[in-house]
């Protein structure tokens, strides 16, 4: 199963009075595990950057003059995504600035369907607690030595709180009816393990088994060792 862990940065609150998205980033697991492959790309929102955003992700106007604009990384973006599903904090937000975005550009939606809300999951899994990112960075003790947000640093730490949040790095762990090996997501309640088809060799010499046959004598008939010899 792949999965895309997702982040954006954008100049404000709402795409639909002028905010614009300025920072994509994006890595990806298969089987709940981090294989390396990651997407990160810097917009040219085509406008000036509030303070208040700058003071929250330190990219300045100045910065971006250079970066592409957002319809000539587009095809990018969803061609790295596929269609995975998209594990995002506060989705919502996310997903309204990307599908903003793409709508603009004519490029398909994505449906709201494929995301999935760490934030929800937070709340359903420890209700009443904070649901942050840096306070469930605490309270999996993950470490994120950053001062400002940035898209992939925080998609990159967000894939580690995901992982605590669904059981940790190997969850739903079992044994495999057919194999016998271990693979992470499936569930057989019915696996036992077989009989081996010869016994393991015995590990004592004859010195060792005549000293613990006497040891056992020594004991009485009610010993222990004698109900299993």
């Amino acid at each position: 199963m792949r999965e895309i862990v997702l982040d954006t940065e954008t100049t404000g609150f709402d795409p639909f009075s002028g905010d614009r998205i300025v920072e994509i980033g994006a890595v990806e697991l298969v089987g709940h595990m981090p294989t390396g492959n990651h997407y990160h790309q810097y917009i040219n929102p085509q406008r000036d950057m509030p303070t208040e955003a700058f003071e929250v992700h330190g990219i300045s106007e100045e910065f971006l003059k250079d970066k592409p604009l957002f319809a000539a990384i587009a095809q990018d973006f969803l061609d790295f995504i596929g269609d995975a599903k998209l594990v995002i904090h506060n989705a919502a937000f996310d997903m309204k600035f990307l599908n903003a975005e793409l709508g603009w550009v004519n490029k398909p939606k994505i449906p709201n369907d494929r995301a999935i809300d760490t934030v929800a999951m937070a709340r359903k899994k420890f209700p009443g607690s904070p649901a942050s990112l840096d306070a469930l960075c605490r309270r999996f003790g993950i470490t994120t030595e950053r001062e400002l947000h940035g898209a992939l640093l925080d998609s990159q730490i967000l894939a580690d709180v995901y992982l605590e949040l669904i059981g940790g790095r190997q969850p739903g762990l079992v044994l495999s009816e057919k194999t016998g090996r271990s693979e992470a997501g499936i569930t057989d309640a019915n696996w036992r393990p077989s009989p081996r088809p010869e016994a393991l060799a015995a590990r004592l010499t004859e010195t060792e088994s005549a000293a613990h046959q006497a040891f056992v004598e020594k004991l009485g008939d009610a010993a222990l060792w004698k109900r299993f010899s």
